[in-house]
């Protein structure tokens, strides 16, 4: 059984739910160990969310610019890497995958067999100063030309790779339809609560923070007083939704975010960047109408008008949600998932890369 080490900083939010899918998925296949640092998302016993077979190892990441750190977790990673002496390694995220690759590159790691999964590229964050922006392009091309794989987790993202090496694939991102159908069943939640609403509701999940544009969420919400806006998750930017209808849940376990996306009328996201929303995948399977921003990611899911919408601003938000009339979209949303963008799919995707590696 060979051996592959997962790196991740940002464990939580769609990464944690990616690798959790990804690594239960594979764990009868592969040993799997991932090195992690905590976020204030990450879920307090996230070990439960994980077969018993995975090892964990915690070293100390950070977001952000602090040299003091980054060169600490550069030591960690590196240390760790050589210690466990993987078959594969797999990295995710910006900053683990640029101290992932430096470690690699100095520890002596065969580069054929390094995979960097973006999960949205630093340099696409639109409330960066171009200044950053270019530098994070910068790092992006640097630590490309030390070797590895980038996998693009849609199609947009994969466009974007193939710019900074060509080494570049795309495996696009997919979620686990079975286990959703298996807590609805087991907790016997009624698929058609959002029939109870009084008023038409309408939400979505994720951190609240610049990527998921908050600020563009809320002057939606006031601008549709008469209906109840919901935000499934927590943030450090919950200070901008100040309209009096939204409702913040703060973080939840699994189960009850499948409730509250259930309870939804309409689904909706305002993501100035993406790699490749989980939480839409999983409003298109539940068969919610998607109104989404038009950026990559997103519009690589969304076929305009036939199984959700594409807005680039607040007044195609507006016009989209006063003409909605609960047509019949999301049935080819679900269809479109289940066919495109499931798990097993995913997974195999992955278990073929990972068997095609040089010394697998």
């Amino acid at each position: 059984m060979k051996k592959i080490v997962h790196v991740v900083e940002s464990f939580g939010g769609g990464v944690y739910y990616f690798l959790r899918e990804l690594c239960n998925g594979l764990a009868d296949e592969f040993e799997l160990v991932i090195i992690y640092s905590e976020r204030k998302e990450t879920p307090k016993n996230f070990k439960k969310d994980f077969n018993p077979k995975i090892k964990f190892i915690k070293v100390n990441m950070c977001r952000g610019f602090n040299p003091y750190i980054n060169i600490q977790s550069f030591f960690q990673i590196k240390k760790f890497l050589k210690k466990e002496d993987p078959d594969i390694i797999h990295l995710h995220s910006s900053k683990a995958g640029f101290l992932g690759r430096l470690a690699c590159y100095f520890n002596g790691f065969n580069m054929e067999n390094v995979y960097y999964n973006p999960h949205g590229f630093s340099f696409l964050q639109q409330n960066e100063s171009k200044i950053k922006r270019k530098l994070y392009l910068y790092l992006e091309k640097f630590a490309a030309n030390l070797g590895g794989y980038i996998i693009g987790c849609s199609k947009g993202e994969y466009e974007e790779a193939k710019k900074i090496s060509n080494k570049s694939l795309n495996i696009n991102n997919g979620i686990d339809i079975e286990e959703i159908d298996k807590i609805i069943i087991e907790n016997n939640i009624d698929k058609n609560i959002y029939k109870n609403n009084k008023k038409i509701t309408i939400g979505t999940v994720g951190r609240i923070c610049p990527q998921k544009n908050p600020i563009l969420f809320n002057e939606i919400a006031n601008n549709f007083p008469q209906y109840d806006f919901v935000w499934i998750g927590d943030g450090e930017l919950k200070h901008e939704l100040k309209s009096k209808n939204i409702r913040i849940t703060g973080w939840l376990e699994r189960i009850d975010v499948i409730k509250e996306l259930l309870k939804l009328n309409i689904f909706i996201l305002t993501s100035e960047w993406e790699g490749l929303p989980l939480s839409l995948l999983e409003a298109m399977y539940l068969e919610k109408p998607v109104i989404v921003s038009n950026v990559i990611g997103n519009k690589d899911v969304i076929i305009n008008n036939e199984n959700g919408y594409l807005c680039n601003d607040l007044s195609d938000f507006k016009k989209i949600l006063l003409n909605y009339n609960n047509n019949k979209i999301s049935n080819s949303a679900k269809n479109h998932i289940i066919n495109f963008y499931s798990l097993k799919i995913m997974k195999q995707n992955y278990f073929n890369l990972y068997m095609e590696s040089k010394n697998v």
